[in-house]
């Protein structure tokens, strides 16, 4: 497989530092001798967040925006636990919540936002796991949505 960061180069796409934890809790915590759990991570980059409801106060794109930054911030946070994402086997499982309006039933396209980033930094195999996409009523802080993944380690 060709180098993680090479690929993040040729693609144009800059992780960003890693996010700060928003309460207590470790943002990547290791099991199994090869497994990692990601805390959920949301979508604020810098001074830049993306707030509100799906289906009411965002479009799709937005939220597929959001869901493409907490990707970002979950790839900055597995960076800086294990000094390399070459270090990724694949990514087993993701769980997203997006910020929904009752009536809003897009909440897979809206991952998509996400998934897609990681289908294309790491190919079919690696970067495709099994995926929850869960519509809620609230987020913390009005976020639009928070992604969480499971990744195996080589």
């Amino acid at each position: 497989m060709k180098d993680i960061y090479e690929i993040l180069k040729e693609k144009g796409i800059e992780l960003p530092q890693a996010p700060a934890r928003g309460g207590v809790y470790s943002p990547v915590k290791e099991f199994g001798g090869k497994f990692l759990y990601c805390s959920g991570c949301g979508p604020a980059i810098g001074g830049e967040n993306v707030v509100g409801k799906l289906g009411r106060d965002l479009t799709v794109e937005q939220g597929q925006k959001a869901a493409y930054n907490c990707m970002l911030n979950l790839l900055a946070n597995l960076h800086k636990k294990t000094g390399d994402l070459n270090r990724i086997k694949g990514f087993v499982k993701l769980l997203a919540f997006v910020n929904s309006a009752d009536d809003f039933t897009e909440q897979p396209q809206v991952v998509n936002g996400g998934s897609q980033l990681l289908y294309d930094i790491f190919g079919e195999e690696a970067g495709l796991p099994a995926r929850s996409a869960i519509g809620t009523n609230s987020l913390p802080g009005g976020i639009a949505c928070e992604i969480e993944v499971l990744v195996e380690l080589k």
